[in-house]
């Protein structure tokens, strides 16, 4: 029996260049599953992206999801895609281990928690404050570079790592201290700056986009009460779920994050097309 891919629509083109389209997963010519296969810009080259890939209940663990798979490599391939990524439910067994035999490497997972009604309160001797005009430059440049290092850690160019960082702080922070929805908080502890919390609100949870700890005073569970400001002002801001990614390889944050009740929703993966 032969597995292939049959466009179920005309190749989706937007003005920057990036592309979409789904196809039927079919065996002999039966239609057995669905598959979309999208790309973005990343890193300033073409990468693909598998948003969906279901095959029916009679035909699933007979492999066909496996040749899907490989055969929208190829189609990405034809796109002129250098990567390809993923991301899959945490509970998605039968996914997880399909991607992984493929592969694919863990790039990052994402956590989220959901809240109580009452905001956590912070430890003795800690309190929080706005960030002002005159750090937030500051802050915003180390920030930059530090996302840029990371990225620059797993592989990517370094020119490529710093266009990254660059575009998604102004997509993120477009109005800097005035973007809606932001909190960039200072975390004081007996009136010495020990940490910054970046927090977003969204329309139906909160996101945590960085949380840092001043260099001098790590080690001493500032982190924690940094994620407890987060909670609390999640709270109070009504919204019930906190959510994160953390990058693979970072055990600290993701010992902090299971221990304060933070669980796994999803992994994120990507493989690079020779």
């Amino acid at each position: 029996m032969t597995t292939t891919l049959r466009p179920t629509e005309p190749l989706q083109r937007s003005t920057d260049g990036v592309l979409s389209r789904r196809f039927q997963v079919c065996v002999n010519s039966r239609p057995v599953g669905t598959l979309h296969l999208g790309s973005s810009r990343s890193f300033g080259v073409l990468s693909a992206r598998v948003t969906d890939l279901r095959i029916e209940e009679p035909d699933r663990r007979r492999g066909r999801g496996t040749v899907a798979a490989l055969a929208a490599e190829e189609v990405a391939r034809g796109w002129g895609c250098r990567q390809i990524e993923v991301e899959v439910p945490a509970d998605a067994e039968p996914a997880l281990h399909l991607v992984r035999s493929l592969g694919y490497v863990l790039r990052n997972r994402g956590m989220a928690k959901r809240l109580g009604d009452t905001p956590p309160a912070l430890p003795a001797g800690s309190r929080s404050r706005e960030l002002t005009g005159a750090e937030y430059e500051e802050w915003l440049a180390h920030a930059s570079a530090a996302y840029a290092r990371v990225w620059h850690e797993r592989g990517v160019p370094e020119a490529e790592a710093w266009e990254r960082s660059r575009r998604d702080h102004a997509r993120l922070l477009p109005q800097g201290l005035a973007t809606e929805g932001v909190r960039l908080s200072v975390l004081e502890h007996d009136g010495t700056r020990v940490g910054v919390l970046w927090l977003a609100l969204r329309a139906e949870d909160a996101w945590v986009y960085r949380v840092e700890t001043e260099a001098a005073h790590r080690g001493q569970g500032h982190g924690r009460t940094l994620m407890l400001l987060a909670e609390a002002q999640a709270v109070a801001a009504g919204r019930k779920v906190l959510a994160l990614n953390v990058f693979a390889g970072n055990t600290p944050a993701e010992r902090l994050y299971e221990s304060l009740g933070y669980v796994t929703v999803s992994y994120s993966f990507y493989k690079d097309l020779i």
